[in-house]
């Protein structure tokens, strides 16, 4: 069984290199793996909704917490009221216009149509946070996009797992509404101060060695999660925003932690759609086909250009950005996971509603991934200039009070070119080391930064943030950035 796990795993990581060229996502591959370890295929069989689902949502919170770590303050801030909107007023129209079209259209019975339109009404982060970083959108959009795809969740988990319950029956509108309220609030304030905990924690402690600062930072995400959820509240918002908050703070071993959590998201990604491609039964899908092209035509080109044109045109957005948000607005394995919700608590006609989200997906991911860099260029939403924003890693000096940090000069930015006494750094901060082409050199006030260059600085902890604003506005701005930018 290990052998055949690594094997998986391995064959998934070697096939990200022909997603990546075609353009598709890879959860494409991955639903095809499970599909041909499956029941139908190598014999593996797995029919424990229960366990799927706990399983799914586990991974669920990996993939999102690393999505929140590498989500910038500066770019969510100018698109978070319209991400925040989507994400609960946009996805409510979403899931009644759908639910509208498979209780007419396919004669679906109310709950089993409020439950098809609530699963498949979420974007999906792994599949747009795949998909969008490839692409060089306005920041503005491609913001938009990520931060409507981490906030949704919340909210359809909360509506699916109500509609799924035995609630249901003497559920109201109001009780609904109140009940969704109280998990995204409650499970934002847990999420978020777990976060401030333990950014605290680690700010404070000189822990043995480098690589259990990403350990450490992924136990906290995984407890803003588990506590959001055992205080019965959302543990998906609560690691979202978890993540948010810790990636814009100044941990010590920044970009160790985001590589080692980027790694872990991966492997949560593949071990996630692996086990959704082995609940499918594939001599079970053809059935449900037709049903499920009904269902995404309705959702694709209906539902969602309403909720976005609605919402979005008031907001700022003009015709062509938001025409391609709606067309972003990708499925991927959340909705599948929410088909385990209903399965597990035994709901009727729970396996129609699998195989039709199962096929919704796989084939509106066929057509809207490949799509989305000509969609771009169509709708003229491409950023083509490049970011100069510098990298600062740090690491702690705990006896003596002091940070050490690792500064790259990127392409393009202001850095390169400026003396090392136009610096300017705060009392308390000494740029030590210039790494250049691999070789050590002690600058002087003479040495002049290149593209490439590797800077190691030593800063008291009293200056650290006052440093990084100093170097990232030189960045900017050059050396005359405290005289510019104050204009």
């Amino acid at each position: 069984m290990l052998v055949a796990g690594c094997g998986v795993v391995l064959l998934a990581v070697l096939a990200v290199r022909l997603t990546t060229r075609s353009g598709l996502p890879t959860l494409l591959l991955y639903l095809a793996l499970g599909l041909a370890i499956g029941e139908d295929g190598l014999g593996v069989e797995l029919d424990d909704f229960q366990l799927a689902q706990n399983l799914a949502l586990i991974a669920l919170a990996l993939i999102l917490g690393d999505g929140g770590l590498t989500t910038r303050l500066d770019t969510l801030r100018p698109a978070g009221p319209l991400a925040l909107v989507l994400a609960t007023v946009g996805v409510a129209i979403s899931v009644g216009v759908t639910a509208a079209g498979a209780y007419w259209l396919l004669d679906m019975d109310l709950r089993t149509a409020l439950l098809l339109g609530a699963i498949v009404s979420s974007t999906d982060a792994a599949a747009v946070f795949a998909v969008l970083r490839r692409l060089p959108l306005k920041p503005r959009l491609a913001a938009t996009l990520e931060a409507e795809s981490g906030l949704n969740d919340a909210p359809v988990v909360v509506l699916v797992m109500l509609l799924a319950s035995d609630a249901w029956d003497g559920a109201t509108p109001w009780g609904i509404g109140a009940q969704v309220l109280y998990q995204l609030v409650v499970g934002a304030v847990i999420g978020l101060a777990v976060a401030w905990a333990g950014h605290w924690v680690l700010a404070r402690a000189a822990l043995p060695t480098a690589g259990l600062y990403p350990l450490a930072t992924l136990s906290i995400l995984l407890l803003a999660y588990a506590t959001a959820s055992v205080a019965g509240a959302s543990g998906i918002i609560g690691v979202y925003l978890a993540g948010i908050l810790l990636g814009n703070s100044t941990l010590p071993h920044h970009r160790a932690t985001l590589a080692f959590s980027e790694g872990s998201a991966s492997l949560a990604q593949i071990g996630l759609f692996v086990l959704l491609g082995l609940l499918a039964d594939p001599s079970r899908l053809p059935g449900s086909f037709g049903e499920a092209l009904i269902a995404g035509v309705v959702l694709t080109f209906v539902a969602r250009p309403l909720s976005v044109v609605v919402l979005a045109r008031p907001m700022g957005l003009n015709w062509r950005e938001s025409a391609f948000v709606s067309w972003a607005g990708l499925r991927g394995a959340v909705p599948i996971v929410l088909t385990t919700v209903p399965a597990a608590a035994g709901v009727a006609g729970s396996e129609q509603i699998f195989d039709i989200v199962f096929l919704l997906v796989v084939v509106f991911v066929l057509l809207q991934g490949p799509t989305l860099p000509w969609a771009a260029r169509v709708a003229g939403v491409t950023d083509e200039t490049p970011t100069h924003e510098i990298a600062i890693e740090s690491a702690p000096l705990d006896e003596l009070r002091a940070d050490v940090l690792e500064v790259d000069v990127p392409p393009g930015s202001r850095l390169a070119g400026v003396w090392t006494a136009d610096l300017r750094l705060p009392r308390g901060a000494a740029l030590v080391l210039i790494v250049r082409d691999g070789q050590p050199d002690v600058p002087d006030a003479h040495s002049v930064l290149r593209v490439g260059d590797q800077l190691l600085i030593v800063t008291t902890r009293a200056v650290r943030a006052e440093t990084e604003q100093r170097l990232r506005a030189v960045g900017r701005s050059g050396r005359l950035a405290g005289w510019l930018e104050s204009r």
